[in-house]
């Protein structure tokens, strides 16, 4: 069995492979002062009942829980291959940026995955703590992006900023005109968002000045932007693990 890591500034993601087929995933909360004992704790409450990982596949936008990971790893699951993405590997992504290093690794595994899901060139939308969009080549190649602050980011970045504005659960509303405030701030939320995105892979398009094959939408929340987005054609929910799958069979 192939246990997939994917470590995001918000939350860690598990998804346990049996060959190609993922048939268990798991969402926590990313704690970058968590050691690697209380790691191996977390991981061997939610693995108690899985088959015995034989194979481990990992990458992480967080340094110090990077760091830890490796312990853990190299202290509770000695006996499983390790693959890590990470400078040095092979990933089949070129990446064709000023500084390839700067680009986080789960930006590179979703460009794999993407590729060889649906061809290129291709945009890969991840909404996530930022909102990314990854910019795929006819031949794989990572070509760069855009960044944006996450839905959730800007959601407390108001309520933290405006006296008279709060958190509130990301819903469609009713109407675009909101109401109410909870409405309004709802509308900005969703709507606004997917017409950000809209408008960027608009943008990215006429520049590649050629259309794509996919724009493909991941990352926690990504289902309530993608019924309102005009430009995102797929939806998939598990791409960063399916790409870390793609990694680890490329490196073991």
């Amino acid at each position: 069995m192939l246990l997939a890591i994917d470590v995001g500034n918000t939350n860690t993601v598990l998804g346990l492979f049996d060959g190609d087929k993922l048939i268990s995933s798991w969402r926590t909360k990313t704690d970058a002062r968590e050691t690697a004992d209380e790691l191996a704790l977390k991981f061997k409450a939610i693995l108690s009942e899985s088959p015995q990982v034989t194979g481990i596949s990992l990458c992480s936008t967080v340094p110090a829980v990077l760091r830890e990971m490796r312990t853990m790893l190299g202290s509770y699951y000695q006996d499983a291959l390790q693959v890590i993405v990470e400078p040095g590997i092979k990933t089949g992504v070129p990446v064709l940026t000023d500084n390839p290093k700067e680009v986080g690794a789960d930006r590179i595994v979703n460009s794999l995955a993407a590729f060889t899901l649906y061809g290129g060139p291709a945009i890969v939308v991840d909404f996530g703590t930022s909102t990314n969009l990854d910019v795929i080549s006819a031949k794989g190649e990572f070509l760069g992006g855009a960044l944006a602050p996450g839905i959730e980011i800007s959601i407390d970045a108001l309520a933290s900023r405006a006296a008279q504005l709060r958190k509130v659960e990301l819903v469609a509303p009713r109407n675009v005109i909101g109401k109410n405030t909870v409405e309004a701030l709802q509308s900005g939320a969703i709507y606004g968002f997917a017409g950000q995105v809209d408008g960027l892979v608009d943008r990215i398009i006429d520049e590649l000045g050629t259309p794509v094959k996919a724009v493909i939408a991941t990352g926690g929340l990504a289902g309530i932007v993608v019924p309102e987005s005009e430009t995102i054609t797929a939806h998939e929910p598990d791409l960063t693990l399916i790409g870390l799958r793609l990694m680890y069979e490329r490196n073991s």
